[in-house]
């Protein structure tokens, strides 16, 4: 039975009204919970646990102070940030020259190499902790930050790999030829063409690997037993300990807010190149 040509608009405005309600019941459900450890952390103890979803009366401050200096929250973040930066550089440089050489070029073993990457997908992080931890202690790396950005490195390099693999695998290889001809180097067209053309892919990768590595807890927890050298998640396990017999609950949820605002701020200014970086290589692929 044909359907009337009214029943199609009544038909995809319904389908477009149940659309719009599932999104927004899934945006409140993501924004309105950091809306409200927001103006938790301005709480004191007493606003906390008496009325726990009204507003501070009197918004305090202080409590991000607290946690940042006396919580040592401030020096927690720098770590994490130092931790987290050289790691991703390097992951993104050594991932980038692997998957350009297992994409243009024909080797023995190629396809070996590559899906070893993938194989390495496969591992659990919490398998590998003990053999880690006796590796990078036979290596005295332990209690390092090299120790810990090696095993980073080596534990993003699988799907680092893998994404940058398939967006060099999009590009036309056509440029890299054009450059060899006017003189240039493997080298340097890869420098001054190909990379240069994967950059929506490079922060795509970039951004992933650094949200990552920013809320890591479980290596740095095996591999840092240092305080000085602790990163955000530790130091913020360590805040949570402490509060039990403090009962300074407004400068954990203040710490608890540091954590949040950098990933949010990196997604919200980066997330035109996460979707551009995503859509071009699905459209090429």
């Amino acid at each position: 039975m044909a359907t009337s040509p009214r029943a199609r608009p009544v038909g995809h405005l319904f389908g477009l009204g149940a659309l719009y309600v599932v999104l927004a019941t899934y945006a409140a459900a993501v924004v309105l919970p950091m809306v409200w450890l927001f103006y938790t952390s301005l709480k004191n103890n007493q606003e906390i646990f008496a009325s726990a979803w009204k507003l501070p009366h009197v918004p305090h401050w202080e409590n991000f102070v607290s946690a940042w200096v006396r919580a040592g929250i401030g020096r927690y973040f720098l770590n994490s940030v130092l931790v987290a930066t050289i790691s991703v550089v390097l992951i993104i440089l050594v991932s980038a020259m692997a998957a350009y050489a297992l994409t243009r070029f024909r080797f023995r073993g190629n396809r070996v190499i590559f899906y070893a990457f993938l194989a390495g997908l496969m591992v659990p992080s919490q398998l590998a902790l003990v053999p880690l931890f006796f590796l990078v202690n036979g290596m005295g790396l332990l209690d390092t930050y090299a120790g810990l950005i090696l095993v980073y490195i080596a534990f993003s390099l699988p799907f680092t790999v893998f994404v940058l693999s398939g967006f060099f695998r999009t590009l036309p290889h056509e440029l890299a030829e054009a450059a060899l001809i006017d003189g240039c180097t493997q080298i340097q067209a890869f420098w001054r063409v190909m990379l240069p053309l994967a950059k929506p892919g490079l922060v795509t990768a970039a951004i992933f690997n650094f949200l990552g590595i920013w809320n890591e807890y479980l290596f740095a927890l095996v591999l840092i037993s240092s305080e000085r050298l602790r990163t955000l998640p530790l130091g913020l396990a360590n805040l949570l300990m402490v509060t039990h017999y403090e009962n300074d609950w407004g400068a954990l949820f203040a710490g608890l807010v540091m954590v949040m605002i950098p990933t949010l701020a990196v997604y919200c200014l980066l997330q035109g190149q996460i979707t551009k970086g995503i859509t071009v290589g699905a459209l090429k692929g």
